[in-house]
């Protein structure tokens, strides 16, 4: 195996359990845990692996409103406006793009009434131009993470 694939295994492994102990990591991938761990520190030092956090499922915790938020914004303003979202804790995703608007937002909300605040807040905002709002239905998708390519 070569280093490369290495780490490719590795962030792999992890994305699989990423509670994994580096002893079962380099049993796993046949490899010392010394290996292991210097790798790991590595792909953090380089920011590909940029911290370990629970998967929480927020429908489970009452958040089960979601709303795709989409914003046309004053040019200058945009990294204003998008840090400005980026604060706000229930924005969960929140995108500069190309496109008929500027910024698209993802937010996680209790219920209406506190995704409509929010909405109502953001356009106080004199920067934000138009905006467009959709509320999920049904996230068939979300938060999802995918196997890295092996190099051959």
């Amino acid at each position: 195996m070569t280093y490369e694939n290495l780490d490719r295994e590795l962030v792999n492994a992890l994305l699989g359990d990423g509670r994994a102990s580096l002893r079962s990591l380099g049993e796993d991938l046949d490899v010392s845990v010394t290996t292991v761990s210097n790798h790991l520190s590595d792909l953090e030092d380089e920011g590909i692996i940029n911290g370990y956090t629970p998967k929480v499922d927020y429908d489970k915790l009452g958040y089960d409103v979601t709303a795709i938020i989409q914003l046309k914004v004053e040019g200058s303003s945009l990294p204003a406006v998008t840090e400005d979202l980026k604060e706000h804790k229930q924005m969960i995703s929140v995108y500069e793009v190309t496109g008929d608007y500027d910024i698209i937002a993802v937010g996680k909300f209790t219920d209406t009434d506190g995704m409509n605040a929010q909405i109502k807040e953001l356009l106080t905002d004199p920067d934000i131009r138009e905006s467009n709002t959709s509320v999920v239905l049904n996230a068939a998708s979300e938060h999802e993470q995918f196997d890295l390519d092996l190099k051959e």
